[in-house]
């Protein structure tokens, strides 16, 4: 067996509680459940996540309240095939930066290396990995949080999703062999085989997509250096920006992620987990950590994304971060980052502005 150079072989393992996943694919679910006359308020219903917050460029949610989406529109759909038309729906600007990362990218390999690297990005409730087998190149798929009967909703979403991206990065048929999943034959097995163009085998034990490997080579049409770089960027920077720490700490960050603006007290977090605010901060104090710590951390790295890369007033921004009063945010800003917001804003303050981060962190 033949694995392909460790610079193209990448997975995540997933978990209820890690990072943060972003809501790019799941305003084509959203569509596509509206199309069958089920509504946001019903397809949101339980998850914790608002109709009014799909627009949100900034929110990020919990694997927790991705899966529950999924349960929710695997029980309401009208079609069986839901995930699968789902996924088509998708446009390459659905997948955000990410998406024109891959679509500039040289080669179809190349963008699949960078892919996989920054799967994080996507939000993904599956463990997945690329390899390569002789001349066939394979995905593959492990279900390491027990979705239940909500693997196959997710894996049909994630194929047909995956299928659209790549047909948009390479703009010519996918030249898929074989589909393999774990799960029994669906009545509308047929449309697998109709959207992939291979045989589709179910109780299969893995999920499983093969290809011709020789696709790997394909240019890609709208390959640009300089927007691979600055896409490949700033996916880094929001790479980073996903910490890695304890449950505790995660559920708190994600919360105040997920509040847009109206941050959780420490009482109101301990109310959530179930815990008491003495034993909140006796638990995060023993991992190193402190409630208003990280509420400060999340606040500081919103507003820098918002200064950077939007054209929000400071006001605005404010408003986002948590504080009913600007000049406050001025002081806090200034507290985290050494310079006023307008300061930081204007292209020369940016990389003293950085240094100053780097040495408070």
């Amino acid at each position: 067996m033949t694995r392909i150079p460790a610079q193209l072989f990448a997975s995540y393992e997933g978990s209820r509680d890690g990072a943060a996943h972003s809501l790019l694919g799941l305003r084509a679910l959203m569509a596509e459940l509206a199309d069958q006359g089920v509504s946001a308020d019903q397809a949101l219903r339980g998850t914790g996540i608002d109709p009014c917050q799909m627009d949100d460029p900034a929110l990020l949610i919990s694997p927790n309240q991705k899966i529950a989406v999924f349960g929710n529109a695997g029980r309401l759909a009208k079609r069986p095939d839901l995930g699968l038309r789902a996924g088509a729906r998708q446009r390459l600007s659905d997948f955000g930066v990410f998406g024109y990362a891959l679509a500039s990218s040289a080669t179809f390999g190349d963008a699949l290396a960078l892919g996989m690297k920054h799967l994080r990005l996507a939000g993904p409730v599956l463990e997945k990995r690329f390899c390569l087998v002789g001349d066939t190149a394979l995905f593959e798929g492990r279900d390491v949080l027990a979705l239940g009967p909500v693997l196959p909703l997710a894996t049909e979403f994630w194929f047909s999703s995956i299928l659209k991206l790549i047909t948009c990065v390479i703009e010519t048929p996918f030249p898929s062999r074989r589909l393999l999943l774990p799960y029994p034959r669906p009545a509308h097995a047929a449309a697998y085989e109709r959207m992939f163009g291979c045989p589709a085998q179910f109780d299969a034990g893995v999920v499983q997509w093969q290809f011709d490997a020789a696709v790997l080579q394909a240019p890609c049409p709208e390959a640009n250096p300089i927007t691979a770089g600055m896409c490949t960027q700033f996916c880094e920077r929001m790479l980073d920006s996903l910490p890695h720490e304890s449950a505790l700490a995660r559920s708190v960050r994600n919360a105040c992620l997920g509040s847009r603006g109206k941050f959780p007290s420490a009482r109101e977090m301990a109310e959530r987990l179930g815990l008491s605010v003495r034993t909140l901060h006796r638990r995060l104090t023993e991992e190193g950590q402190h409630y208003q710590g990280i509420v400060d951390e999340v606040r500081s790295a919103l507003a820098i994304e918002f200064l950077r890369n939007t054209t929000l007033s400071v006001e605005e921004i404010a408003c986002r971060v948590g504080f009913t009063e600007s000049s406050n945010f001025r002081k806090a800003f200034r507290r985290w980052t050494g310079q006023s917001p307008a300061r930081f804003r204007a292209p020369q303050g940016n990389a003293r502005a950085a240094a100053a981060l780097a040495r408070a962190h």
